[in-house]
């Protein structure tokens, strides 16, 4: 593939479509005082000492850890043990590049495989790939395998109440394929469900599949069983996202009830919230759709001597083979990421990840059974939750309340109207492991005092 430079005059031409003069116009949000174009105009540089000083006064300014957070909405913080970060932090471990030659890449390769295991062991799905950017690619790549493995259908179903950020990703990735076309089932208002009665009218002989969240946007545990009986009765397929993780160990996996496809974000185990990154895309499926599954799979085989190996089976992208033959563009992958989900899963077990999912929910439960006794605020939907819910605020404005609660110390959640403005009154609040009972009761008495 040739390299080709852009021209002054294609520059010219993107600031005219992005409606700028100057290209340091791009860089706006920066304070000015921050900003050094042209160069010269970067500080000198200072001893080391110094610099490190000026570092911790600038690290002083992040008041964070100062706060009680509960901010979910598709990132979500748990405990992650220390040995996960000792052991992913090894030089072998970040270090090394794609494992094209098997003979030196043992460890990486079987750390991936088990990985791709215990994945399809909590999705209850045949195969797993290793791995995607994100959750919301992840997605938008799910929707071309599917449209793929229905070949001459052309529409992919959207839930409503998928996450709004995963929708924008997957409308960018199928804006341009003129022959795919997107059309959207609408959820339920009294129970932020999917309207099955909806997605009834809209599955047609042209639709390839339908991309559902549970838990959904809303926090709600969707029917799985349903939704995919409805979609297999018109020969369409079931693709289940999941945002938050730590749900797959609580809940029944999606595979023992007729989905076809689960994709979402991992991050919930064993990465830290990072300013939106890097997180990890995973995507389990029966064994039909291995050979339309983008990204890597390792798989295990013996050697010439009959011992146990591992090696890329199936790394269907276009530096392997012509580029309009691949199933994907996804170029790299998170296998660093996925590698320090592997050592958590490994380090929690199957009895300690249920204990944390347990914990997840049974937190969220004391919540929405305390609050109760307050009439200015009410849980939106009450049933069906993992660790997320909707809070209505019935005496003031969201901004108003969460600004108060905040100079309590304590972050409330997510404002709805961010997304969707039908619920400005709605917060979405989450809970996790790491919320002791004496935080959540710190919660339910500062919103009792903002009567």
């Amino acid at each position: 593939m040739r390299y080709f430079p852009l021209t002054d005059s294609d520059r010219e031409e993107m600031r005219k479509c992005l409606g700028i003069k100057d290209t340091r116009e791009l860089f706006s949000d920066i304070p000015q005082d921050k900003a050094y174009y042209p160069l010269d105009h970067i500080p000198p540089a200072v001893p080391e000492d110094r610099l490190l000083e000026t570092f911790k006064e600038i690290a002083k300014k992040n008041k964070f850890s100062e706060y009680l957070s509960f901010l979910g909405g598709g990132a979500y913080r748990h405990f992650i043990p220390e040995v996960v970060n000792h052991l992913s932090g090894k030089g072998e471990f970040v270090t090394p590049y794609t494992p094209y030659q098997p003979e030196v890449s043992q460890g990486s390769l079987q750390a991936m495989f088990e990985y791709q295991t215990m994945m399809a062991m909590l999705t209850g799905m045949d195969v797993s790939n290793a791995s995607l950017y994100d959750g919301g690619t992840a997605a938008a790549e799910a929707a071309l395998l599917v449209a793929r493995k229905a070949r001459k259908k052309n529409t992919i179903l959207i839930a409503r109440n998928l996450h709004p950020e995963y929708i924008e990703i997957i409308e960018t990735y199928l804006r341009d394929l003129v022959e795919l076309k997107i059309q959207y089932v609408d959820f339920e208002r009294t129970t932020g469900t999917v309207n099955l009665e909806d997605l009834n009218k809209k599955v047609c002989d042209d639709c390839a599949g339908l991309l559902f969240q549970s838990p959904n946007f809303f926090g709600g545990v969707e029917d799985s069983q349903k939704i995919s009986d409805i979609l297999h009765g018109k020969d369409a397929l079931s693709v289940q996202v999941v945002a938050e993780a730590m749900s797959l160990p609580f809940l029944k996996p999606a595979g023992q009830m007729g989905v076809d496809i689960v994709v979402g974000e991992a991050q919930s185990f064993g990465l830290p919230l990072g300013y939106g990154g890097p997180y990890l895309g995973f995507m389990t499926a029966k064994k039909d759709f291995v050979r339309q599954m983008p990204g890597r799979i390792v798989g295990e085989t013996l050697d010439v001597e009959g011992k146990r190996g591992y090696v890329l089976t199936l790394s269907t992208r276009e530096q392997h083979i012509k580029r309009e033959k691949a199933t994907s563009n996804i170029c790299s992958n998170e296998a660093w990421c996925a590698l320090r989900a592997g050592m958590y899963l490994a380090t929690m077990g199957k009895t300690g990840l249920l204990k944390i999912a347990k914990s997840n929910h049974l937190n969220a439960a004391y919540f929405v059974k305390e609050i109760k006794k307050f009439p200015h605020v009410t849980v939106k939907y009450p049933k069906n939750f993992f660790n997320e819910i909707v809070l209505e605020i019935n005496n003031m404005t969201v901004d108003d309340f969460t600004a108060k609660l905040e100079a309590k110390g304590i972050l409330l959640g997510v404002p709805l109207k961010w997304f969707h403005k039908d619920y400005e009154k709605a917060v979405l609040v989450n809970f996790t492991e790491v919320h002791k009972k004496k935080d959540i009761d710190r919660l339910i008495n500062a919103i009792g005092e903002l009567k």
